[in-house]
């Protein structure tokens, strides 16, 4: 198990995850990323909506003469 600095808990597959209802979550992945901030559409499992979004550049003027 590796725990990421801001990120999900790395583990080493496979794996079962019990939930707070009693249902069990499966991966039979190499490694799966386990969700810790709960924002993960994927919840248990990470989809990196962790990660800090940056809003898009907004496109330059063109001020090329013509």
């Amino acid at each position: 198990m590796t725990v990421e600095r801001n990120g999900p808990v790395l583990v080493e597959g496979p794996v079962e995850i019990v939930m707070d209802d009693g249902t069990v979550a499966r991966s039979d992945r190499f490694v799966v990323a386990v969700c810790t901030c709960h924002r993960s559409r994927t919840y248990p499992w990470c989809d990196t909506s962790h990660r800090l979004r940056k809003p898009a550049v907004p496109p330059t003027e063109d001020r090329s003469p013509r």
